[in-house]
């Protein structure tokens, strides 16, 4: 990935992204455990504290293997796809097991129950920190909207209502952001593009400040995420 200097406003940069605390550590952004070695070269960071950067690592975690297991349909390791899920799982047997108890049979097949409130944290880091890092804009503030809804389920109007462009580029980003980096060197249509992918299958994402300040995520080609603040 093509690595850029931000020369954003400095009074945005120097302390945590998530709680405003000290920066004592950069949180990678997607967290690794949802990438799959070799990592991309020059992979995004924020700012964090020690205790933001570690206090939600087993939550990803969590994530990451019900993913894998959402989509194979299974907990048992060996029926996982990525090897990286496959030792976690093997590892950590409370986990299994939690992740176990969340399965049930429908009719049609396997049912899962997630833990939502995991769910929420680990997409509103992630962020966090690409707000911070394309555009210099940390968000503090709670987002006025967080969803997420596997792709699946999602009706075509709805599917493509997240898949699409925006209609304009109506909001230039900060002058020295990543983002306004992008604009001069691409022009405007470095903004509707398309997403950006980190690892093609596993991560890909998008920012948009058409209305407000909107981040996509897509995670293992499964589970959309759309975070807005206003």
């Amino acid at each position: 990935m093509q690595q850029l200097r931000c020369y954003g406003d400095d009074r945005n940069k120097g302390f945590c992204v998530h709680c405003g605390g000290p920066s004592e550590t950069v949180d990678h952004v997607p967290s690794k455990v949802f990438l799959d070695e070799p990592y991309p070269e020059n992979l995004m960071a924020a700012s964090a504290c020690r205790k933001c950067n570690n206090g939600l690592s087993l939550d990803e975690e969590y994530l990451a293997c019900l993913l894998e297991c959402v989509i194979a349909g299974d907990t048992e390791p060996e029926k996982l796809h990525r090897a990286k899920i496959t030792r976690i799982l093997r590892d950590n047997s409370s986990l299994s097991a939690r992740l176990q108890r969340a399965r049930t049979d429908g009719a049609e097949g396997p049912v899962w129950a997630p833990e939502n409130d995991r769910v929420n944290r680990v997409v509103l880091k992630l962020a966090r920190c690409h707000a911070a890092f394309e555009l210099n804009e940390p968000q503090l503030q709670e987002p006025s909207h967080l969803g997420f809804k596997p792709l699946p389920l999602m009706t075509e109007d709805e599917r493509e209502t997240f898949e699409r462009d925006q209609d304009a580029f109506d909001v230039w980003p900060e002058v020295g952001s990543r983002a306004m980096q992008k604009v001069l060197v691409a022009g405007t249509d470095a903004f509707v593009e398309g997403w950006l992918a980190v690892q093609e299958g596993n991560y890909r994402f998008r920012i948009s400040q058409a209305n407000g300040l909107t981040v996509k995520i897509v995670l293992r080609e499964y589970l959309g995420c759309e975070i807005v603040w206003e």
